[in-house]
């Protein structure tokens, strides 16, 4: 069985993560998602946000999981035994990047990248950008998991007092 990993901050999560996950799921025997818990990111979510929030988008894919993590992605995938780090693609400018991250996770820890190109209706959605438009009152609901709705709003809510 191949085991692999779907890392990412995901503040928050989007329809865009999940969308990824469930098409990894179909290919891999299992699928963890990994969340990284301290970040250079300024982040709107603590790590155990994101991951439950993960994990209730996710319920209906019996194959994944979800897992805080710090560190090298690289470390992490060999931690947990997978062999393969998978990685979603929306835009050119992203495919730049994640090339070179490949040859990087490959050559520390002899693991693979698969690159999953965005479906079309998500190319578009960023966690940032999410953030960005629903903090300016857009309805973002077709964007998020329902489960993320209440949170995002909350916090902006929150943010927007302060």
């Amino acid at each position: 069985m191949v085991k692999a990993i779907y890392p990412g901050t995901f503040d928050p999560v989007t329809n865009g993560h999940v969308d990824v996950v469930e098409r990894a799921a179909k290919m891999f025997g299992e699928v963890i998602v990994a969340v990284v818990g301290k970040t250079s990111k300024r982040v709107m979510f603590s790590a155990a946000e994101r991951v439950g929030m993960f994990e209730t988008a996710l319920e209906h894919v019996p194959n994944v999981r979800v897992a805080q993590y710090q560190g090298l992605t690289v470390e992490f995938a060999k931690e947990q035994g997978a062999d393969v780090i998978v990685r979603g693609l929306r835009i050119g400018s992203d495919f730049d990047y994640e090339r070179e991250m490949a040859l990087m996770n490959r050559d520390l820890g002899n693991v693979e990248t698969a690159c999953l190109l965005s479906s079309l209706e998500y190319q578009y959605v960023s966690s940032s950008r999410v953030k960005e438009i629903a903090a300016f009152g857009a309805d973002v609901s077709g964007l998020v998991p329902g489960n993320v709705m209440t949170p995002l709003l909350h916090k902006l809510k929150g943010a927007g007092s302060q």
